[in-house]
């Protein structure tokens, strides 16, 4: 078959059109945001990128059209499929079907959390011999790839609560038929598509009420919301739940958490009887959280104690979580997707543990359709807590975000943060950040920049420009 996905940059899309070329079909694709790391990926695949969504695009003779859900009424690729009445279909719905219908799924879902928990996921699954196929909305650089295809039983995929397509509003999760399902956290994002938090917490209880008897719902009870969820479908849920957790009412509880050295260590109680000690290079109370429910899932399939721990020993984590850029005059520059303000403070808290000594500079870009809006404006003020220096960017095509409501008041946010004793600044782009911040950064200092897109290739621009100051540095010393 040959597949044209519209819109195939995007990480879920370009996971798929990979999934497919494995599986032997031709897969081609367009789109107009062409960037790393999807871009990379396809490029290494051979997959043919077609710049620009065309009506003409419809000629290159697919069976096939995938719509992606970035896509809407009056693309004109789209417009040119609908008036042709050619076949099309969603992401989630050929994943589900192709992929993992008959086969034994684990969904990894929740507001935070997903990339990094699917990642951990697949690779523990590797280590104790499953030899899983996954998706997940990131690179795993375990597998340097954000997909596989393999012919095992066993499939582990992130299950995003964004909608599906134009033409499917629901979940793309609904469609991934789990067996076990985590659900990590529940809080209010996407307000794009989403109302407000009963709305979310609809979507998640439909998902938790499609795992069957013989599976696993996986239940993170430090989130309230999950709580009051889990309260609401009391007696409606014919599956076994496993609670898990910090707090004393989770069945499966992380205790004794050792956060100073240079790994993580916890020890794990399942109903108050200890489960097994183990210990992860992943930094930060959340990553214990999302440990402990992929060894739950993969005490479920089989996996021992030892295997689970092979596999924390050797887990890369995910490309664009906490990942360092680069060192350069004792500058570390990391990359971090964080964008709502929850993920936003977990982050900085965890690399303030990481990074005690030195001075902690937060970038940030509001980028995500939910950051753009004012929906987050007072959390966002409180989420940079950690941070000793802030600076946000200009949001991200302000026109568009305009249509949705009203838009995040960066100046605002500044001002607010100036207020709570932070050193906050605003510019409108990378170029001039990296302009006003270069000169001013000292050995010692750690930048996080937050952003769920390329962001104008601030990392490569910092470097490059305090790499400058080696060279200067050198050619003095000469």
């Amino acid at each position: 078959m040959h597949y044209h996905l519209i819109g195939i940059c995007g990480t879920a899309m370009a996971s798929l059109a990979g999934m497919l070329l494995a599986r032997g079909h031709k897969v081609t694709g367009s789109d107009q945001n062409v960037y790393p790391p999807m871009s990379t990926q396809l490029a290494a695949l051979g997959i043919e990128i077609i710049k620009g969504y065309r009506a003409e695009n419809t000629k290159i003779g697919a069976d096939i059209t995938i719509v992606g859900n970035a896509i809407s009424r009056g693309n004109p690729e789209l417009e040119a499929v609908l008036e042709q009445r050619l076949y099309y279909t969603s992401q989630a719905q050929v994943v589900q079907d192709e992929f993992i219908r008959g086969r034994r799924s684990l969904v990894v879902a929740g507001t935070h959390g997903k990339t990094t928990t699917t990642s951990l996921a697949a690779w523990i699954c590797e280590a104790g011999g499953l030899d899983p196929s996954f998706l997940v909305g990131g690179i795993v650089q375990n597998f340097d790839a954000s997909f596989r295809v393999t012919d095992s039983d066993f499939f582990v995929i992130e299950g995003d609560e964004y909608d599906t397509a134009y033409f499917d509003k629901k979940p793309k999760f609904m469609h991934y038929l789990p067996e076990i399902a985590i659900v990590n956290n529940i809080e209010f994002d996407h307000a794009d598509i989403y109302d407000d938090l009963e709305d979310i917490k609809w979507e998640f209880s439909r998902l938790m009420n499609l795992v069957p008897g013989n599976g696993r719902l996986i239940a993170g009870v430090d989130s309230p919301v999950v709580v009051g969820v889990l309260n609401e479908m009391d007696g409606k849920l014919h599956t076994n739940i496993e609670t898990f957790g910090l707090s004393d009412n989770a069945k499966w509880q992380a205790r004794y958490i050792d956060l100073s050295g240079e790994k993580t260590r916890f020890t794990v109680f399942c109903e108050g009887t200890s489960f097994g000690e183990f210990e992860t290079s992943m930094i930060g109370e959340f990553n214990v959280r999302n440990c402990l429910a992929v060894i739950i899932a993969a005490n479920a399939w089989g996996i021992s104690n030892e295997q689970i721990q092979r596999g924390l020993d050797t887990f890369k984590s995910v490309k664009r979580r906490m990942e360092i850029r680069g060192v350069r005059r004792g500058v570390t520059v990391i990359d971090d997707f964080a964008h709502h303000p929850t993920a936003v403070e977990e982050t900085l808290k965890a690399l303030r543990m990481k990074f005690p000594a030195g001075r902690l500079i937060a970038i940030f870009e509001p980028r995500t359709w939910s950051s753009r809006l004012a929906t987050f404006q007072e959390p966002y003020s409180k989420a940079f807590g950690y941070a000793d220096r802030v600076i946000i960017a200009g949001v991200y095509n302000t026109a568009k975000a305009s249509e949705l409501g009203k838009v995040l008041d960066v100046n605002e946010l500044v001002d607010d943060l100036n207020l709570r004793g932070k050193h906050a600044e605003s510019f409108p782009d990378a170029d001039s950040i990296v302009e006003h911040l270069t000169p001013e950064l000292a050995e010692g200092d750690v930048v996080a920049v937050m952003s769920n897109g390329a962001f104008g290739g601030i990392h490569e621009k910092l470097l490059a420009e305090l790499g400058k100051g080696d060279i200067a540095a050198a050619s003095d010393a000469v």
